[in-house]
């Protein structure tokens, strides 16, 4: 093969190297050269054009073995020449020396003759051996192993068994949150992606990812969208549209959820096939409008097993903030138990001596005449509290919107803080002006306003004001959106009595659909979850087990033998199959969930 015939290939040789090293840092490459896997022998080994490009790089190096030979004889000669004799080893010796630049010293020509031989060796050592061959090694096996290495990172198609799986159309924070939980869960899935270079950043970032458009049925068909769990769009009300018709061509029977950001996509999301349309927005305002004193009045509930009821119910307002639990007499005078307290972020297990103050949110657990009965004396304090005092809600959003149409339906007083007049719907009920100045306040009547409930879609707004709100008003109560999980702590830390995450609620909404639970709404990072007993608890009571120690949750109740027990005995055996229901927050979910991998 001659100069001409490679000359070919390496013409566009410098577009290849910058795309090499636009997708991947030195550091990625380096390992990537070090991850001989299976996988990546198969996929590149696996197409025509791998196989050319090897049979290219052998010519090549039988062609500098040649030349390297050549020159190692004709040196032979010329020392005869010289009247000086060397061996083999010599000779190759020397020519590699001199093609690869190293230098002369210990052997040398003294005649022309082999001085303009040294110069032909020398000139084609950094032809062939320092400029074509790296670029050969680049072009014809090292861009193409990168290749595949990127290709088994990030494929285009999951394994014929690939079953029981989530798949997840689009990145977001509601995904993000999501795929946590169905690791903590060791479900599988895959995030599609349809960018490959941005595929390969959430590779590496720790995601699964597939490639392929989301609009095309051959890219579910390569995912085996027959074959999941579930379908997760939430991506733009069209897009999902869009979604919902595609895998409904591959299968009518496949759960598909999908998001709506407009009250009128529902009915074309379910028209186009979606099982389960969630309209994100509209359950965040709800759930803010619920926790707003005087919002729901009674307990709030979030999830069912059976005949144990689990709801929520803030202590502000109410005779019982100042005493303890053992004070005031919960269990003995309505039947139910408080399982949980939860105090601005932190979830605490109560026990008789915990203090119920202003802050405190109940999580309560008992039947549903139980919860009836302690409604019928606690949700009356918050009614009579906010009788004439507005409630301040800060954005006119989507999210604003819906929590003052639930205080309409309420008769409750509100006023809506909106920078944009052009979203004005009812003037009276508007106040235009920036939350942030003092003066907006002061026309809001802030001095009289029991609760404001701040809904920007700006997490560092909602920090700003929740921390401006609180300085001027110590005794309202305040209630924050949060975008992001992360911010969740700061908003508290900032003086928020109760922050709704978007992101938890949406990820919570679609794993229990996954999982056809009933939980309806958690506080922000608050959990409550059904598992199979560990192997390594059977025989040992709830007080042997350790699970409060060890994980900060606490067993709500057991389900043995088709009998469900509320609150059950301390020193009742956990026997095999035993189901248990617990309480607690994310982190002592995900420790209780790797308990037999601790063992």
């Amino acid at each position: 093969m001659g100069p001409c015939q490679y000359n070919r290939h390496f013409k566009n040789l410098p577009a290849l190297v910058e795309n090499i090293s636009g997708s991947l840092s030195v550091s990625k490459i380096r390992e990537s050269t070090l991850k001989l896997s299976p996988a990546v022998f198969t996929t590149y080994f696996q197409g025509e054009s791998a196989k050319s490009n090897i049979r290219l790089l052998i010519r090549f190096i039988f062609f500098l073995a040649i030349m390297i030979t050549f020159f190692s004889v004709a040196f032979h000669f010329l020392m005869a020449y010289e009247g000086r004799e060397h061996s083999w080893i010599t000779g190759f010796y020397w020519t590699l020396t001199v093609m690869t630049t190293l230098g002369f010293g210990d052997i040398t020509f003294s005649s022309d003759l082999g001085r303009a031989f040294s110069i032909l060796v020398l000139m084609s050592g950094v032809f062939l051996i320092l400029t074509l061959l790296p670029f050969t090694f680049i072009k014809f096996f090292y861009a193409p192993w990168i290749e595949a290495e990127a290709r088994n990172r990030a494929p285009s198609e999951l394994p014929r068994e690939t079953k029981d799986h989530v798949i997840i159309t689009h990145h977001d924070p509601v995904t993000v949150a999501l795929i946590e939980k169905l690791k903590d869960h060791r479900q599988d899935y895959v995030l599609l992606e349809e960018d490959f270079q941005r595929a390969l950043q959430l590779y590496d970032a720790g995601f699964r990812v597939a490639v392929g458009n989301i609009d095309d049925p051959e890219t579910y068909r390569k995912v085996w969208a027959d074959q999941a769990a579930l379908i997760v769009a939430t991506n733009r009300d069209e897009i999902n549209t869009n979604i919902a018709f595609t895998v409904r061509e591959l299968s009518e029977t496949v759960p598909i959820v999908t998001t709506a950001d407009s009250p009128y996509s529902e009915d074309i999301l379910q028209m186009a096939g979606s099982s389960k349309v969630l309209q994100l927005y509209d359950m965040l305002g709800r759930s803010l409008a619920t926790w707003t004193i005087g919002g729901e009045c009674r307990a709030n509930i979030i999830s069912r097993f059976d005949e144990l009821i689990i709801a929520e119910f803030p202590a502000l307002g109410t005779p019982l903030v100042g005493k303890t639990l053992a004070e005031s007499a919960l269990r003995e005078k309505f039947g139910v138990t408080v399982v949980g307290i939860w105090e601005r972020g932190k979830f605490d297990i109560p026990h008789a001596g915990s203090l119920i103050s202003r802050n405190s949110v109940l999580v309560l657990a008992g039947s549903e005449e139980n919860l009836a009965a302690y409604d019928e004396i606690y949700a009356f304090y918050h009614i009579c509290q906010l009788s004439t005092n507005p409630v301040l809600i800060v954005g006119g959003g989507r999210v604003g919107c819906t929590i003052a149409e639930q205080f309409k339906e309420r008769d409750m007083p509100y006023l809506i803080i909106e920078k944009n007049p052009r979203r004005l719907q009812e003037e009276m009920n508007y106040v235009v002006g920036d939350a942030a100045d003092i003066r907006t306040l002061q026309n809001a009547w802030i001095e009289e306003a029991s609760a404001a409930v701040i809904t920007t879609h700006d997490d560092a707004t909602n920090i700003y004001l929740t921390k401006y709100m609180r300085s001027l008003r110590p005794d309202m109560q305040l209630l924050s959106r949060a975008n992001l999980d992360r911010n969740v702590s700061t908003l508290h830390r900032a003086g928020a009595d109760f922050v709704m995450s978007y992101s938890s609620l949406g990820a919570n909404a679609i794993f229990n659909f996954l999982k056809n639970e009933e939980t309806l709404m958690l506080a922000e990072g608050l959990n409550i979850f059904r598992i199979k007993a560990p192997e390594t608890l059977v025989g040992k009571s709830l007080a042997q087990s350790g699970i409060r120690e060890r994980t900060a949750c606490s067993v709500v109740a057991m389900k043995m033998e088709g009998v469900m027990m509320i609150n059950p005995d301390p020193k009742m055996p956990i026997r095999r199959n035993a189901e248990l229901i617990l309480i607690g927050d994310y982190e002592g979910e995900r420790k209780f969930l790797q308990w037999d991998e601790n063992e």
